[in-house]
């Protein structure tokens, strides 16, 4: 583990976007913990999961447009609003990390809105992926740089990324993610995937109007849905379509 805890000290703006964010605000109040080498923050759109692993990524130091912890944050990057205030709590390990010089630092943040962008940028850059991910589809894409980045431990953090994957690319980032905390890597994950979401050891924290709440897979909204979903698509359906 690296981080043990992300807080936010009170702010004076508590009545502004984002602090009115349930979630949000629980990061105001109790912080979250983290328990886990894998955490998955659950949720649906606008519930507030992004919000918080991006400023949890800025917290270590990772640049909020998304890459590698041993780069530098490119010239034009700005601070988010919650990055610019959160704090975290480190183990020895992440402290002596994040004090040590920059290029000995790993991790990887992975934002969902950057991440094409950021696999055509970095394709057969000395460091990174050898695959010219122009020439493979957006999920083949997403695969390699996971393969190529997803190798040592640190700090490793990740917007959706499932949103180009099929399900069995799906299974394929489960069993990368597994493989980095075996490693001794931590991540921390924003998905409303349930197949991501169901690695097995993690430790799950559902996102929404209710705040932060630890809870299993097999109790997660997301889950409960689509359960239903395919066993009765017309369950769902004939309320959109009729």
């Amino acid at each position: 583990m690296f981080v043990e805890r992300a807080f936010v000290d009170p702010v004076d703006h508590v009545d502004d976007w984002p602090f009115t964010v349930p979630a949000v605000a629980d990061l105001v109040g109790d912080g979250l913990e983290f328990h886990a080498p894998v955490t998955m923050l659950v949720g649906d759109n606008g519930s507030g999961k992004s919000t918080i692993v991006e400023a949890v990524a800025e917290g270590f130091d990772l640049d909020s447009r998304g890459g590698r912890a041993s780069r530098l944050p490119r010239t034009d990057t700005v601070r988010t609003l919650l990055g610019d205030v959160i704090e975290l709590e480190t183990t020895p390990r992440g402290a002596r990390m994040l004090r040590g010089p920059r290029l000995q630092k790993k991790g990887f943040f992975l934002r969902a809105e950057t991440a094409v962008e950021l696999t055509e940028r970095y394709s057969g850059v000395q460091g990174y992926w050898d695959e010219d991910t122009t020439e493979l589809s957006h999920g083949e894409g997403f695969l390699a740089v996971f393969r190529a980045m997803f190798q040592d431990p640190g700090f490793y953090v990740l917007d959706e990324p499932e949103s180009a994957l099929s399900f069995t690319a799906c299974l394929r980032l489960v069993a990368l993610m597994s493989e980095l905390a075996d490693a001794g890597a931590q991540v921390v994950c924003a998905t409303h995937s349930p197949v991501l979401a169901s690695l097995p050891g993690a430790d799950v924290v559902e996102v929404g109007d209710h705040g932060l709440r630890r809870t299993s897979w097999e109790e997660l909204e997301l889950v409960a849905h689509w359960r239903r979903y395919l066993s009765d698509p017309s369950m769902y359906l004939r309320h959109l379509l009729d």
